[in-house]
């Protein structure tokens, strides 16, 4: 049954508000997301919010009656909230209509069917949470199995992550791991290391790619560890003929991403 909240005292729209900050998603384990299109995917994909918050005077969406419908069977709370109090849920000034509280997920690498995907995405110590997002988006750009997190990376379940991935954190896998655990996971079976580099590399342009294929790509401003390049089966190099010397990690992983899509599919 939708319940009206009118004052931001409330004790669930004060719990909501919380998930903002990180230690009470990490105490809590929940997160939220904004957005019909991301709150639909995450229904589409088995993930149904436990509360649902809509703004009242919204626009009404054959979308919205289902996943109000879904959200009420499941057993979870529906609210409908003045929009200007959303926005201090949320924290923007123009927020979407509608959002939605998730539990998450099991991310240990024990989830991951490396056999799933032709691809996976490896990042290492990614902290800005806009790239994390877009990692997440180009996985399910190039059909990959998902996106593994090494070391210590942005929360993938921050407001700001989820909101980049535009719904991709709820149609991809999600892994975290140090760096000793997953060199020991992927060992175990089959898998191609690869990482953009400038030590022993060749062109990424006809570069031996195999399947599982696993791009890796390194912090920000640091790039990859010198033993973790090391480790890599394959590392190769892209042109840079400007001034610039290396690409934001994100559009680096995209750019080898599609090139090993484009290898594995000739």
């Amino acid at each position: 049954m939708r319940k009206v909240i009118t004052g931001f005292s409330n004790p669930t729209v004060k719990f909501v508000r919380s998930l903002r900050d990180k230690k009470h998603r990490k105490r809590e384990q929940r997160f939220l997301a904004e957005g019909l299109r991301l709150l639909t995917d995450a229904r589409e994909g088995g993930r149904v919010p436990e509360i649902l918050l809509m703004a009242q005077g919204r626009e009404p969406h054959p979308l919205l009656d289902v996943l109000e419908q879904t959200v009420a069977a499941a057993g979870g709370d529906v609210l409908e909230l003045p929009e200007d109090l959303l926005a201090k849920v949320t924290g923007k000034d123009n927020p979407q209509a509608v959002a939605g509280v998730f539990a998450e997920w099991d991310t240990s690498l024990a989830t991951v069917d490396r056999h799933a995907a032709p691809i996976w995405l490896v990042a290492q110590a990614m902290r800005d949470p806009g790239n994390l997002g877009t990692m997440l988006r180009t996985a399910d750009a190039v059909g990959a199995g998902g996106l593994i997190l090494l070391d210590d990376c942005a929360d993938p379940f921050s407001v700001e992550a989820v909101r980049a991935s535009m719904g991709a954190i709820f149609t991809q896998r999600l892994a975290q791991a140090r760096w000793d655990d997953f060199i020991g996971w992927l060992r175990a079976g089959e898998g191609q290391l690869v990482a953009a580099s400038l030590r022993e590399a060749v062109p990424y342009r006809g570069a031996p790619y195999a399947a599982p294929c696993f791009v890796m790509v390194g912090n920000e401003s640091r790039g990859l560890p010198e033993d973790y390049e090391m480790a890599c089966d394959l590392r190769v190099t892209m042109p840079m003929k400007g001034r610039a010397d290396s690409l934001n990690a994100a559009v680096a992983g995209a750019v080898l991403a599609y090139e090993v899509l484009a290898s594995l599919e000739g």
